[in-house]
């Protein structure tokens, strides 16, 4: 029976704790957060309750608790410091995506990881979407042959890419941008792919949507936050916390706590992220990447094209066609209710080209990526495919994001060895 904590109890809790409490051979025996609130939210949804500790509590809570593994679903800027504390407690660690926001505190806990040979996995889900795995699979038995470059375009629509600029994502100090929050994952995906590491990046971007920027399209109202505002009645773009039982818990009933705002207004001053962002990738292999992000689409879903030696592979995928009127201001929560689809196609030089069979595609949390993943970081099944990605896996991801946004500042090229200092650490996994 392994022993596992949590620190972080905002919404993306939920699914550890529940793949937690399902799985026999783990168990939950703490939660921690800044807002008790929050964690006597989750303890009222578990069948048995645990013990709650202050964030600033963790190391006791670590020792008191007898924990085994920490898992991290706190906000983005504080995962280091949780992660550095677990490993130097003797605990592994679980944490969700990105590992942190910066160059010097991912460097901290590579270092952490090496001195301790503990381990750090991070949570990136999409690793375990059978689609993803299909992609792999082709590429790593040429079936395009040697690959020379990759299109990548990744399409939030405005219910889901407009939920970044509601809360404190909103804020790259917290988050580290989208380049780092929510492209961290494609940028891994593509490293696991092209099983390369990225070398050099170049970005440019802006904010064109939200923000002040929405006065001139035409869409913003004046309040700060939806919440008892009688402007942001009828606003496609305003957050019904009230309306939704959970994130009225976890955040309405919980703000007297900390003051936190989970429903402000998209196009309110403040923002300090991006939305439409384009980044060149050089990788050692000597392939290419050429990805786009756009957070204010009218569907969601991604487009992946790889033009190899012989031949090219393209994935469409849709998560939803469009967004209803009805749940545009709703948060999303796994499956969206609009229609989506798969198409995986190979094209052969001198054949026609062929659409690669696929399983159904699930509905479920990330077509059905989370459960496969939570299985396998919780012990509860193996995975031949080896896809829990290590804290080099998750240093190399965050590192092309955090050299994409200095060329943002720098309008240059970045190498991306260069942001550690030390490009040893990223030669090899660090884990023991």
């Amino acid at each position: 029976m392994r022993r596992f904590a949590l620190v972080g109890a905002g919404s993306r809790a939920e699914m550890f704790l529940k793949a937690i409490t399902a799985e026999e051979n783990a168990e939950l025996v703490a939660l921690a957060d800044v807002n008790q609130s929050r964690m006597d939210a989750h303890n009222r949804w578990l069948a048995t309750p645990v013990p709650t500790y202050r964030a600033e509590e963790l190391a006791a809570m670590l020792a008191k608790e007898r924990v085994d593994e920490l898992i991290v679903t706190s906000v983005d800027s504080t995962h280091a410091g949780h992660i550095v504390t677990a490993l130097e407690a003797g605990c592994d660690v679980i944490t969700e995506k990105p590992m942190t926001v910066d160059a010097p505190s991912c460097r901290r806990i590579l270092d952490a990881v090496r001195s301790t040979g503990r381990k750090v996995r991070v949570a990136f889900n999409y690793r375990f979407n059978p689609v993803h795995e299909m992609v792999r699979g082709l590429l790593a038995r040429g079936e395009i042959g040697e690959i020379g470059s990759v299109h990548f375009e990744w399409l939030l629509d405005v219910r889901h890419g407009a939920d970044y600029f509601r809360r404190w994502h909103r804020d790259k100090a917290n988050s580290g941008g989208l380049l780092v929050h929510k492209s961290g994952h494609h940028f891994d995906l593509v490293n696991w792919w092209l099983g390369a590491r990225p070398e050099q990046v170049y970005a440019q971007g802006r904010l064109f949507f939200y923000g002040d920027q929405g006065r001139r399209h035409g869409y913003a109202r004046d309040y700060d936050r939806a919440h008892g505002s009688p402007a942001a009645a009828g606003d496609p773009f305003a957050l019904d916390l009230a309306g939704n039982d959970k994130l009225k818990a976890l955040y309405l009933d919980a703000e007297a706590d900390d003051g936190y705002l989970r429903d402000r207004n998209v196009f309110a001053p403040g923002i300090t992220i991006e939305d439409d962002l384009a980044v060149l990738v050089r990788y050692d292999t000597g392939a290419t990447m050429t990805y786009h992000l756009t957070a204010y689409a009218p569907w969601e879903g991604y487009r992946l094209m790889v033009n190899g030696s012989k031949g090219r592979l393209e994935l469409e995928v849709v998560e939803s066609d469009h967004v209803s009127p009805e749940a545009a201001g709703e948060v999303k929560q796994g499956a969206s209710p609009e229609s989506g689809s798969v198409t995986l196609t190979v094209r052969p030089f001198w054949a026609p080209p062929y659409e690669v069979e696929l399983q159904p595609h699930s509905r479920e949390g990330h077509g059905g990526a989370d459960a496969r993943m939570t299985a396998v970081l919780l012990g509860g099944r193996t995975d031949p495919m080896h896809r829990s990605a290590t804290a080099r896996d998750g240093a190399l991801a965050l590192l092309t994001g955090l050299a994409a946004n200095r060329s943002l500042e720098q309008s240059a090229p970045v190498r991306v060895a260069g942001l550690l200092g030390e490009a040893e650490l990223l030669e090899k996994d660090v884990t023991a």
